[in-house]
C-alpha cells in the first residue's frame, strides 16, 4: 500500500496531524499498535465508571482558540465542553488558595496568601502575563512592534524560573513548584522561564473541562479522519521504518511483516525516545542526537481511580473538583515531587462517569519510572511495590484532604508498567521531559528529525505546555506539509 504521509501512533498529536491532512485532501492512513485512539490520554474503563489518566485540566478551548480553528475544518463536530472553576492549590494545614480567572481576584489572592512577599509574587506574575503574550502573538502569526521583543522573549527559554522567584518566599516558590510540576514535568529550579510562563497564564486564559474526557476528543479526531477519506488502521503495531538503496525513509515496516510506503512524509507521534531508538533506529541515529537524549528524564505517573459519593464532594472547598496537593513544604529541600504532591480531579457533576451519587476520581503522583523496571523473575516484586505505593499515596491524600473521610474508595491503580504495557512509551514516561523548552524559536513550531521526510509531532516534543500545545504543534506540521506539497505541484 501506498500514502501520501503516514502516522504512527494514535495519540492527539498523530490524530490532528492525520485528522486535518485528510480534511485538506491529502492521502493519509495511521497506524495504532492498540484497539482504540487515544495513546496516553485514553479513559481506564472499569464496569460502571470511566476514567482519565490526566488532571482534567484542558486550555485552549476559548473563541478563537487552537480547537475552534482545528473543528473548523474537520467534518465533525468538537466534544462538549464547559468552562471551569478555579482549581485550588492546597498548601499544608488545609490552607486552599483558588487559581481564578480575574487578575484583580488572583493578585487579591496572591497578597492575602503570602503577605511576607505579596509584591514580588504579584510582579513575578505579572511578567508572566507580558511574556506569555508576546509568545502566543508570534505563534498566531502577530507582528509585534519590533523585532527586537521576540529576540527578549526568545532570550527567557535559557534562563531559569528559579532566577526570577528572587525575593519570594519558599511558600511561595512551592506554590509555584506544584502547579509546574503538574503542568510542566518540572519545577522552578529546572523548568524554562519562557515554558513557566505559557503554563502558569493558561489558567487566568480559561479552563475547561471535557465530557468525557480527552478520550472524546481522540474520538471526535479519529472519526473525521475516517470521514474525511483517510485510513486508520487500529491493532497495527509499526515496527520500524522502511529504508530504500540510497539510506532514505520510503515508508514503514509492520509487526505482522507488511511494507506500507508513503510519498511525501512520515510522522512520529511516538515519544522522543521511541521515535529514534525503535522508529529510526540508534544505528541511523546521529550521535549528537543520542547523547542529547541519553540526558532527558521523564516522570512516571502513578495514578489511583477512585470512586467518591457527592457528601464527600460536597465537604471539599468551594465545591472544587479539581486539587494540586503540596503536602509538604521541605523548604529547605530540593523539590521532590514524588514525595511532595498529589494531583486531585473529580470528574464533573454534569459529566457523569461514575454510578448515579458517584464521581469517578483520579489521583495523580509523579513517580521515578526506573524503580517500577528493575528486574524481577515474576509479578510478586512488582504487586508488592504497587500494594506499597496505594498504601503510602492514600495516607497521604487522607493526612492531605481529611474531609474526604470514608466517602472515597479505591477501584483500581495504574503504574508505570502499565502505560507501558497500554502505549509502550518508554518506561511508561509520560508526557515531556520536563527539564527541557521543545520549542525552538516562533517560526519552528513542530518537530523535524534529521531525515528530510520524517517528523514527530505529540507531548514529549510540541513548544508548550498540554494539549493545546500538542494540536497547535500539529496544525502547524499540517500546515507545512500542505504547503510544501502544493508548493511541489506547482513547480512539476
Amino acid at each position: 500500500m501506498n500514502y501520501e504521509v503516514v502516522v504512527v501512533g494514535g495519540g492527539i498529536g498523530g490524530l490532528t496531524t492525520a485528522a486535518l491532512l485528510a480534511a485538506r485532501g491529502v492521502n493519509v492512513c495511521l497506524f495504532e499498535r492498540q484497539s482504540r485512539v487515544g495513546g496516553c490520554v485514553a479513559n481506564f474503563e472499569h464496569p460502571g465508571y470511566s476514567f482519565e489518566p490526566t488532571a482534567g485540566l484542558y486550555s485552549g478551548w476559548q473563541k478563537s482558540g487552537v480547537y475552534e480553528r482545528l473543528f473548523s475544518e474537520l467534518s465533525v463536530k468538537a466534544p462538549e465542553i464547559r468552562r471551569l472553576s478555579p482549581y485550588m492549590v492546597r498548601l499544608p494545614n488545609r490552607f486552599d488558595v483558588p487559581v481564578s480567572e480575574n487578575w484583580d481576584e488572583f493578585a487579591e489572592t496572591l497578597c492575602r496568601t503570602f503577605p511576607e512577599c505579596a509584591e514580588t509574587a504579584v510582579s513575578f506574575y505579572r511578567d508572566l502575563f507580558d511574556i506569555a503574550q508576546l509568545w502566543i502573538d508570534a505563534n498566531n502569526g502577530f507582528r509585534t512592534s519590533s523585532e527586537a521583543k521576540i529576540h527578549d522573549v526568545l532570550k527567557y527559554r535559557d534562563q531559569l524560573t528559579s532566577q526570577h522567584l528572587t525575593g519570594t518566599s519558599p511558600r511561595f516558590r512551592r506554590f509555584v513548584d506544584v502547579q509546574l510540576q503538574t503542568f510542566t514535568q518540572s519545577p522552578s529550579d529546572e523548568c524554562s522561564y519562557l515554558y513557566s510562563a505559557i503554563a502558569l497564564t493558561a489558567p487566568h486564559r480559561g479552563l475547561w473541562a471535557i465530557r468525557g474526557g480527552a478520550q472524546t476528543l481522540a474520538d471526535a479526531l479519529a472519526g473525521s479522519l475516517k470521514q474525511s477519506g483517510g485510513v486508520l488502521r487500529l491493532n497495527s503495531p509499526v515496527l520500524r521504518l522502511a529504508y530504500g538503496p540510497d539510506g532514505a525513509a520510503i515508508g514503514v515496516d509492520l509487526l505482522s511483516g507488511e511494507r506500507i510506503t508513503t510519498t511525501r512524509a512520515i510522522v512520529s507521534n511516538l515519544t522522543i525516545w521511541d521515535t529514534y531508538g525503535k522508529l529510526i533506529g540508534l544505528s541511523r541515529t546521529p550521535a549528537s542526537i543520542t547523547a542529547h537524549l541519553k540526558r532527558l528524564r521523564g516522570w512516571g505517573a502513578y495514578l489511583l481511580f477512585a470512586d467518591m459519593n457527592e457528601a464527600a464532594a460536597s465537604r471539599l472547598s468551594a465545591d472544587a473538583d479539581h486539587f494540586l496537593v503540596l503536602t509538604d513544604l521541605h523548604e529547605n529541600l530540593a523539590y521532590e515531587p514524588d514525595e511532595m504532591q498529589l494531583v486531585f480531579s473529580a470528574a464533573p457533576q454534569w459529566d457523569p462517569r461514575a454510578p448515579m451519587g458517584h464521581r469517578a476520581v483520579t489521583i495523580l503522583t509523579f513517580t521515578d519510572v526506573e524503580d517500577w523496571f528493575s528486574f524481577h523473575e515474576d509479578e510478586t516484586a512488582h504487586e508488592k511495590q504497587d500494594q506499597m505505593m496505594l498504601e503510602t499515596s492514600w495516607n497521604r491524600l487522607h493526612s492531605a484532604l481529611p474531609e474526604l473521610g470514608d466517602g472515597i474508595e479505591v477501584i483500581e491503580t495504574a503504574t508505570p508498567q502499565t502505560f507501558y504495557e497500554t502505549t509502550r512509551r518508554k518506561l511508561g514516561m509520560v508526557g515531556a521531559p520536563g527539564s527541557t523548552f521543545a520549542g525552538v524559536s516562533p517560526d519552528q513550531k513542530f518537530s523535524v528529525t534529521h531525515l528530510p521526510n520524517v517528523f514527530l509531532v505529540g507531548d514529549t516534543v510540541c513548544p508548550g505546555s498540554g494539549l493545546e500545545a500538542v494540536c497547535q504543534s500539529a496544525i502547524a506540521l499540517t500546515d507545512h506539509l500542505v504547503s510544501s506539497r502544493l508548493a511541489r505541484t506547482h513547480n512539476n
